[in-house]
C-alpha cells in the first residue's frame, strides 16, 4: 500500500465522535501539551490492524507519514517503523534510528513516545554508547526528554538499570508533569526487577522529587512503606 492509499484508508476510518474524545484526552486545547494536534478518531486496535496490512510500506513513506499533522497518521507511521526496525538488518536499523532522531519534533505526544522510544532508540543503543540519551534528556523539548527516559525501558527489560538512574537524576527537577510521571514509572519498573536499586535512589532523592514522580515510583510498595515515603519519614 503506497503513501496516498494509506492516507485515504485512514480518512475512511475516521470517527468524529471518537475524535472529539481523543482531542480532550490528549490535551489539544490552547496552552496544553498537545495544543493544535488533529485527531480523526481512529482507535489504536484499528491502526495496529492497518499497520499489518501496510507492512510492506517503505521506510521513506513511513517517515513521510510521520511528518503528518494528523495524530493517527503519525502513530501508524511509528507502528510501521517499529516493525521495519524489528525485521531489518544492521544497516536498516541504523537508518531508522537516525531518521527517528531527526524526526522527534513529530513524535510529540506521550503515546507516540511511549510506543516508539524503547523499541527504536533504546533497542538501537543497547550495546552502544548511551550519550544520545543524555543529549535528549537535556533538551528544551518535553518530548525529547520523555524519549530519553522511556528509551531506558529497553535496558530495564535486560536488567540494566544504570541509565535509568542517571537520567532520573538529570530530570528530577523537570517542571513538566509528563516527565514526573515517566521518571516515576521507569523507577517503578526498576523496582519490579531490583527493589534495592530503586530504594537506593529513592532514599537519596525522595525528599526533592516532585510528588507525582514519587507517587508513581512507589505505587507498588506495601502500604505502610508507601506512607512512610509520602510522609518523609523513611
Amino acid at each position: 500500500m503506497n503513501f496516498d492509499s494509506i492516507k485515504q484508508r485512514i480518512l475512511r476510518l475516521a470517527d468524529r465522535d471518537k475524535a472529539q474524545i481523543l482531542r480532550g484526552f490528549f490535551k489539544t486545547g490552547p496552552g496544553q501539551y498537545g495544543e493544535g494536534d488533529i485527531f480523526l478518531g481512529v482507535t489504536v486496535p484499528v491502526l495496529r490492524k492497518l499497520a499489518k496490512e501496510c507492512k510492506k510500506t517503505s521506510a521513506a513513506d513511513a517517515f513521510r507519514l510521520l511528518r503528518s499533522s494528523i495524530h493517527e497518521e503519525r502513530l501508524l507511521a511509528l507502528f510501521l517503523l517499529i516493525e521495519r526496525y524489528r525485521k531489518g538488518d544492521d544497516s536498516q536499523k541504523k537508518e531508522i534510528y537516525e531518521g527517528y532522531l531527526k524526526s522527534t519534533r513529530y513524535i510529540n505526544n506521550w503515546d507516540l513516545v511511549d510506543l516508539s522510544a524503547p523499541n527504536i532508540v533504546g533497542n538501537y543503543l543497547s550495546g552502544r554508547s548511551r550519550k544520545p540519551l543524555y543529549d535528549l534528556a537535556r533538551s528544551s523539548s518535553l518530548w525529547d526528554r520523555r524519549i530519553a527516559i522511556l528509551a531506558t525501558f529497553s535496558f530495564i527489560r535486560q536488567n540494566q538499570f544504570s541509565e535509568t538512574i542517571k537520567i532520573a537524576k538529570i530530570l528530577i527537577s523537570d517542571e513538566h508533569d509528563l516527565i514526573h510521571k515517566a521518571v516515576g514509572w521507569m523507577l517503578r519498573e526498576v523496582g519490579k526487577r531490583n527493589l534495592s536499586i530503586e530504594e537506593e535512589y529513592l532514599l537519596a532523592h525522595y525528599r526533592k522529587m516532585p510528588r507525582t514522580m514519587l507517587r508513581y515510583a512507589i505505587e507498588r510498595f506495601p502500604e505502610d512503606r508507601r506512607k512512610q515515603y509520602l510522609a518523609s519519614s523513611v
